[in-house]
């Protein structure tokens, strides 16, 4: 039995909980996994970005109950200090922090308009102006860091960052979003991530479906 359990919702639709899974990986934590039905009127709603919080990934580790993303990535890079979630240099763990704050407070506009899908495909997708804007800054954050670092990923290894940034990796290929090389590549490496895989395969699994978010753009 693992030593842990985190709830999730969708494999195919939650970004969120994709993020939780990530996390857990890259501290080296086994866990459960606890599913909530997509019948549940709750983790409908969550899924749909109707509801006004996120309850679900929730993470159960010693009998502590951490929700919210960024408050497990905290939870966990304060728990295995030495799992490397946090780049080692100070500077660089401040410039991580502000990329995953960014990344888990905004872009709203990106999440609404090209929902996570894991199933579809959407080749040529017309991507609209407001959230054109939030796939410009995300390229700007991903070049700005990789430039610095070198790659393949946001700062070097694998950090928490890269399990924020990581959903959008499959939004843009669901979406046929044009990628400069830098970006292609990056995308390339979260997507041969060996949990990122795991994750995908599930999903694709999945026999659940939101009639809303498999409509027809």
């Amino acid at each position: 039995m693992a030593s842990a359990v985190l709830t999730i919702s969708s494999k195919n639709y939650s970004s969120w909980c994709l993020r939780g899974h990530l996390l857990c990986k890259l501290a080296g934590l086994d866990v459960d996994e606890q599913r909530v039905s997509l019948n549940d009127a709750s983790a409908r709603a969550e899924l749909l970005l109707l509801a006004p919080s996120f309850l679900v990934p929730m993470l159960t580790h010693n009998g502590i109950k951490v929700w919210d993303t960024m408050a497990i990535a905290e939870y966990l890079a304060e728990t295995f200090p030495k799992a490397g979630l946090l780049p080692t240099d100070p500077a660089h763990r401040a410039w991580c922090r502000a990329i995953c704050g960014e990344m888990h407070a905004g872009f709203y506009n990106l999440r609404s308009a090209l929902p996570m899908n894991l199933k579809a495909f959407h080749p040529k997708f017309k991507v609209w102006a407001g959230a054109q804007a939030d796939i410009e800054r995300i390229f700007a954050i991903w070049r700005e860091c990789l430039t610095a670092s070198g790659g393949p990923f946001l700062f070097g290894g694998l950090t928490m960052a890269d399990a924020m940034y990581a959903p959008v990796c499959t939004r843009f290929l669901t979406y046929d979003v044009p990628l400069d090389a830098q970006c292609a590549a990056y995308c390339k490496a979260i997507m041969n991530w060996p949990a990122m895989a795991e994750w995908v395969e599930s999903a694709r699994a999945e026999p659940e479906e939101l009639e809303e978010l498999d409509v027809e753009f």
